[in-house]
């Protein structure tokens, strides 16, 4: 299951595939194109899993900017 969903981020686009007992979440940052990938256990809600892989994504993102304004 795949979607895009708007964000404080701007546009992201999440992707949930189940292995095994778990699910693999993808966060990609429209605009930068960034990715985040988060392991969440099956029994989370897809919000939870969201936040988890929006989480990851956000500090990417800041990490990908800051390098920008310093070059």
């Amino acid at each position: 299951m795949s979607g895009r969903v708007p964000t404080h981020l701007g546009n992201v686009y999440f992707e949930f595939v189940q292995v095994g007992g778990q699910v693999r979440v993808c966060a990609i940052h429209e605009e930068t194109r960034i990715e985040a990938m988060a392991i969440a256990p099956i029994q989370a809600t897809q919000q939870q899993m969201q936040q988890l892989a929006l989480g990851k994504l956000k500090r990417l993102v800041e990490k990908h900017q800051n390098a920008k304004r310093t070059n």
